[in-house]
């Protein structure tokens, strides 16, 4: 078994694609509106805008937390500033030798957003 989708609260989707395309750096790969739906694909699993989800706590991946940051400019609402919270002895929960940063964002949308960074010790 493996996730294949999460879904996150999008009241607009064109300035939801605007958001998460300077995120993720990539472009959406699917938009269906009408019912109101914006996908993006991140490596193999989906994530869905939708104007009817419930906004969710997504934690996404980046290679870099305070790149990502400069990405969405000075606009984007910080709700935690980037912060080291584990460091990684073995490789159980992320790369050994490596300490795990985390920021929480709020989205276009109203979203919270985790940001995952790792940074060798």
């Amino acid at each position: 078994m493996r996730l294949a989708q999460v879904a996150q609260h999008a009241d607009d989707l064109g300035r939801a694609a605007r958001f998460y395309s300077a995120l993720l750096q990539a472009e959406p790969t699917a938009l269906f509106d009408p019912p109101g739906l914006l996908l993006f694909d991140l490596d193999g699993v989906r994530l869905l805008l939708d104007r009817g989800a419930p906004s969710s706590l997504v934690y996404l991946a980046v290679d870099d937390v305070e790149a990502a940051l400069e990405r969405l400019g000075p606009d984007v609402e910080v709700v935690s500033a980037p912060h080291v919270i584990f460091r990684h002895e073995d490789d159980t929960l992320g790369p050994a030798g490596h300490d795990e940063q985390q920021a929480f964002i709020r989205d276009s949308e109203g979203n919270t957003v985790g940001l995952i960074g790792f940074r060798a010790v």
